[in-house]
């Protein structure tokens, strides 16, 4: 039962980290209330890994 709490748990705090995220640092707003956290998300998301697209690329 602990487990299964706890997984729903982090499921709903990663859903809301992608929609802080999707909501105002994508958009080039900054977070009301927490600016730490938006750059955190900034620092998050410019480390991973990006594909280019291969149509685009001449």
């Amino acid at each position: 039962m602990f487990l299964m709490f706890f997984a729903m748990l982090l499921i709903l705090v990663a859903a809301g980290a992608v929609f802080v995220y999707v909501a105002y640092p994508h958009r080039g707003q900054e977070v009301p209330h927490a600016p730490w956290l938006g750059e955190a998300l900034k620092r998050g998301v410019e480390a991973m890994p990006v594909l280019e697209d291969e149509h685009t690329r001449r």
